[in-house]
């Protein structure tokens, strides 16, 4: 053979395995709405910059007929590229291959990209669209699992790993996924479960669909498993562009600051009048974040799950920040499990990778009854405690309203270590709310009173006595646990030179192997 033959040879093997599993497979694939593994490639990348590692690997397999039955890259292509210039690893599962099944080989390469992304300092992306393992393989399938978790483990904290789940995904599969920082399913084509509808059925006797169990409006409503669903793979594929915008390529770096053109001593005068008068009186979180942030751009994360807390990234003068807020607008914004797991892990992810915090409070407490004393309420609000506790990135907590009893304490409380901790005005910090406190304090007497106008004016003067002397900023401000009250007008100053007073901090942490989460 001489070279150019050679040379055809090579483009022409390159043609093979861009085909994947051929052009019928292909067309069945779009037939559903889904597109091939190298199209998602090419939406998500920068153009022109992947390239790709092991196209001309095949399985190994001759059992079952599948010796005559192979494929170039067999089933996922896999290699590195750039997003908005920065370095990325990624794995793209191609379904028309054996359904995206994973075999020995499958999984080496998907374990060789993500050892380079380790050893260069580069997040992961993992595009999921498999039928799990491939049975031909056997133990040798599951050992490539167990392979991939191990370095997804590892990688945990070192660097930011995202999934889009496009496909299926089901069985010991969904463990890698799991093991991500973020998971982002599409509305129409996706689903997750450890065990399928079928195999439910024949156990629990339970009939049940693949939506009902698995699918992306499951996962993002009452699992929490997924963080985002998005409308379709496109969609999907940009939002994990505009997600590592607010990233830093891995934890010994910073995040990628921006230049900002918003001015930092913006005023809103909106934010004075945006508490209500009645303390009981609910409205939307959101509407205060817009407010401080720059270009109102704040992009929330896991958004349909445990809606009374809100958390997400947003720059503040170019800068990344996490931000946590209680949402008095659902459940009057109460701390209950979900949003207790809900913000916890995302308080972890923003201090792995060193991106500043800033929780907005205004929780009554948390949520009472025995479904949640049953669920373990008093663990999963420990677990918030301890992830803000532990962090050692820059935190600044503003309370706005309500800031009651042990939730005061968990949502970023001087004592876990806040940096700065600033009130409004409008801000009540104390044990209970009034009408709590005096139902405890004055029980005795209020059950004394006979007469019904007597007893509500008696009340309500206690109230108002307690609102006075507890139930404000300045007695928490008066021992140094607010170091500041601030105009409400004036918050996006005032945390931007928190932010920048902030960046050269540094909270030492005692000698351990690793600390012990109540998990």
């Amino acid at each position: 053979m001489n070279r150019q033959d050679k040379i055809k040879k090579l483009i022409d093997l390159r043609e093979e395995a861009k085909l994947g599993g051929g052009e019928k497979r292909i067309e069945s694939q779009h037939k559903k709405g889904k597109l091939t593994a190298r199209e998602r490639i090419d939406i998500l990348l920068d153009e022109g910059s992947f390239e790709e590692f092991d196209m001309f690997v095949t399985h190994r397999t001759e059992d079952f007929g599948l010796g005559d039955q192979k494929y170039l890259s067999d089933g996922v292509v896999t290699g590195h590229g750039t997003i908005d210039g920065r370095v990325v690893y990624l794995f793209s599962q191609d379904f028309t291959v054996f359904g995206g099944s994973l075999s020995e080989t499958y999984a080496q390469k998907i374990c060789k990209v993500m050892d380079q992304a380790m050893k260069v300092g580069a997040p992961v992306i993992g595009i999921n669209d498999s039928g799990g393992a491939r049975i031909q393989e056997g133990v040798r399938s599951l050992a490539g699992y167990s392979e991939i978790f191990e370095r997804n483990i590892l990688a945990s904290g070192v660097i930011p790993q995202i999934s889009a789940i496009f496909g299926p995904c089901a069985g010991g599969a969904v463990y890698s996924p799991a093991l991500t920082d973020f998971i982002i399913m599409s509305e129409e084509s996706s689903y997750m479960f450890v065990t399928g509808p079928k195999v439910t059925k024949a156990v629990t006797g339970e009939d049940i669909s693949i939506d009902e169990l698995g699918g992306s409006s499951v996962h993002s409503t009452k699992s929490g498993v997924a963080q985002f669903v998005v409308e379709d793979e496109e969609e999907g594929l940009l939002l994990i562009r505009k997600l590592l915008s607010y990233f830093p390529q891995n934890n010994l770096e910073d995040p990628p600051a921006t230049d900002c053109n918003d001015p930092i001593d913006r005023l809103e005068d909106d934010l004075n009048i945006i508490i209500p008068e009645n303390p009981n009186q609910p409205y939307n979180i959101r509407d205060v974040i817009y407010k401080i942030v720059d270009h109102e751009e704040f992009l929330e994360v896991h958004g349909n799950y445990a809606k009374n807390i809100v958390v997400g990234f947003a720059k503040l003068d170019g800068m990344p920040v996490g931000i946590v807020a209680n949402q008095p607008n659902f459940l009057a914004g109460v701390l209950d499990i979900a949003a207790s797991r809900k913000a916890a892990r995302f308080v972890r992810y923003c201090d792995a990778f060193n991106i500043p915090l800033l929780t907005l409070v205004d929780v009554p407490g948390f949520l009472p009854g025995s479904s949640q004393e049953y669920g373990g309420i008093i663990i999963h609000g420990a677990k918030l405690m301890f992830a803000y506790g532990e962090a050692t990135v820059p935190k600044i907590t503003i309370t706005l309203r309500k800031s009651y009893g042990g939730a005061h304490c968990v949502m970023s409380s001087k004592q876990l270590r806040g940096d700065v901790n600033y009130a409004w005005p409008s801000a009540e910090i104390a044990v209970m709310g009034p009408r709590g406190a005096i139902e405890v304090l004055e029980g005795k007497k209020i059950a004394g009173i006979k007469d019904d106008e007597e007893r509500a004016k008696y009340i309500e003067e206690k109230e108002n006595e307690y609102r006075e002397k507890f139930a404000n900023p300045y007695e928490a401000a008066k021992y140094g646990f607010i170091d500041d009250v601030i105009e409400p007008r004036n918050t996006r100053f005032r945390v931007i030179r928190a932010l920048q007073t902030l960046a050269t901090k540094k909270d030492p942490i005692p000698m351990k192997k690793h600390s012990n989460i109540p998990l």
